[in-house]
């Protein structure tokens, strides 16, 4: 074989290849790489505008105007930026009730462009929807363990229905989907290790088919399932390599159903198609542009861009297909 492959942790390229792994009894495919060029960051440390003290989760709307939650009691805050990082509005003070929040976590966009941001830790818990200016319009929602309550909800998406799923780490270990009024329409998961259980569910994504992924953080994998929650396939094992998560924290999809996975314990991305093939990976552990302290978040623009929360670094990332 003439093909050279070489294979890094920021870049990896194989030269129009197609390689098949067998791990243990996980086969998994690999698919010929592209690479992740950067493009551009902004934030810093801090309570004011454009800066970040705890930033969680990203949000890009179909203007490519970018959303980004900030998680810690000094902030509680949603923040709106152009795409290249220019500070456009912000809303959110620390409280319980309207408009107020404790953790803002999740956040969605609906097909009109309000924006669905999910909060815990307060007695109203609860999903919280917005204009995209922050104006406070719909409110549901309470802490406990029956129909349509939370114990920490978290990821969060929106799909092309306007309906709504929100994972529920913790004791609950569930995804309940609501319609855009909140309503319950269907839940599914239970705790465990098993095809549809979880242990803490972290980020989740909707593709244009309505089909739901759902990074089950603490079994180190992805879970898709249709939006009826049956369950489709599953991708991912603990560890370093190709296809391997180390505490996954959130997930996105492109418009050709391909994911991409933010892996915050090894510093990194990793993009795969649909049915969980291995397609390449950017990032490495570090403050520089491209490297990363804690990637949680991720969303992509509708040009292909990569949007990433580099926590640990208080900052937001962009990437560009080259």
């Amino acid at each position: 074989m003439n093909n050279v492959v070489t294979i890094g942790m920021v870049l990896a390229t194989f030269m129009g290849i197609t390689l098949t792994l067998v791990l243990g009894t996980t086969m998994m495919t690999v698919l010929a790489q592209e690479q992740y060029s950067f493009v551009t960051q902004w934030g810093s440390t801090g309570t004011g505008i454009g800066t970040f003290k705890q930033p969680l989760e990203i949000m890009v709307d179909r203007d490519d105007n970018v959303y980004v939650t900030d998680f810690t009691s000094v902030s509680n805050k949603v923040q709106k930026f152009t795409n290249n990082g220019t500070f456009l509005s912000s809303w959110g003070t620390l409280g319980f009730g309207p408009g107020l929040f404790t953790s803002p976590s999740g956040i969605g966009v609906s097909s009109s462009g309000n924006v669905y941001v999910a909060d815990f830790g307060s007695p109203d818990t609860a999903v919280q929807e917005f204009t995209n200016e922050g104006t406070f319009v719909l409110m549901w929602g309470s802490f406990g363990l029956g129909d349509g309550q939370f114990i920490n909800p978290g990821g969060l998406t929106v799909d092309s229905s306007d309906n709504v799923y929100v994972g529920d780490f913790g004791e609950n270990n569930r995804i309940q989907k609501f319609d855009s009024e909140g309503n319950l329409l269907t839940k599914w998961g239970t705790p465990g290790t098993g095809d549809g259980q979880f242990i803490n569910p972290a980020g989740l994504a909707a593709d244009a088919s309505n089909n739901i992924y759902v990074v089950d953080g603490g079994n180190n994998r992805v879970q898709k399932f249709d939006s009826e929650g049956n369950f489709m396939t599953k991708w991912g094992t603990p560890g370093t390599g190709d296809g391997q998560f180390t505490r996954p924290g959130d997930i996105a999809v492109d418009s050709e159903g391909n994911t991409y996975v933010t892996d915050q314990g090894n510093s990194r991305v990793q993009k795969f198609d649909s049915e969980g093939n291995f397609m390449t990976m950017w990032g490495s552990k570090g403050s520089d542009e491209g490297q990363f302290i804690d990637p949680l978040g991720i969303a992509l623009d509708t040009s292909g861009n990569v949007y990433v929360v580099d926590a640990g670094n208080s900052r937001v990332q962009v990437f560009a297909p080259s």
